[in-house]
């Protein structure tokens, strides 16, 4: 019998769950980053945002409030990373001793469910820590570049070169918040992943609610009415 017919093993619902999971998780990155113009997301209206601080800041004698501001964006990159390895450790220690696992599984599934099957339900979990860790690294990175491209905007409002050194950062400041965001999203369906330990309906059913949770923040949100407020129009 192959692994996915084995009784104490993984089936075709098993695989079909994963297929959901992974479909719906790139899916939400995809529309996020490509909404209708008529209703746009919370990252796509923020970015336009960033645009315009980096217009401001060409102005802005001194700039050390966008440094601030720079400064606490990178801070929580490097925290949510640190709190990724942190996470991506325990998880290998617990793949290591999945046995701890097998009791609490057996009784939220009622059948009894072999070390390797426990392993592969949690490398679902450790992919998308792994995936946050890397997205967030590289948001930190990226705010870096914006960082250093800032200090090269001339203090000289009137320059040739402020403005599309100023338009230059505010495309990688928004680059850098796309990777964060996508970190977290990463960070939601790691939570996810965990649900199918309980078995591949409790994973289906986590992945609505996960789904619907992300989705809700970008295009339902108490914060993106207030946004759409500030900008002078009304919630579609």
């Amino acid at each position: 019998m192959s692994f996915l017919n084995n009784t104490n093993g993984l089936d075709w619902l098993d695989a079909l769950a994963v297929a959901v999971f992974f479909t719906v998780w790139l899916w939400l990155g995809w529309r996020i980053g490509h909404p209708s113009a008529a209703r746009p997301s919370v990252t796509v209206l923020m970015s336009d945002y960033r645009r315009q601080w980096m217009e401001v800041m060409v102005t802005r004698q001194p700039r050390i409030f966008d440094a601030q501001i720079m400064m606490s964006l990178r801070q929580s990159t490097s925290f949510f990373a640190s709190t990724c390895l942190l996470a991506l450790g325990g998880l290998l220690a617990l793949i290591g001793n999945v046995e701890l696992l097998g009791g609490v599984a057996t009784r939220l599934t009622n059948i009894e469910n072999s070390s390797a099957v426990l392993q592969t339900k949690l490398f679902l979990a450790l992919f998308m820590l792994g995936n946050a860790f890397l997205k967030f690294v590289w948001a930190n990175r990226v705010f870096g570049y914006c960082s250093v491209v800032m200090g090269a905007v001339p203090n000289d409002p009137d320059s040739p070169r402020a403005m599309p050194l100023a338009m230059k950062a505010g495309k990688l400041n928004g680059r850098a918040a796309i990777n964060f965001n996508a970190g977290l999203r990463s960070m939601y369906f790691a939570l996810c992943a965990l649900a199918w330990l309980g078995g591949a309906l409790v994973l289906l059913v986590g992945v609505a609610v996960t789904a619907w949770v992300v989705w809700s923040r970008e295009f339902a949100s108490a914060s993106r009415d207030v946004i759409l407020d500030l900008n002078g129009d009304t919630k579609s």
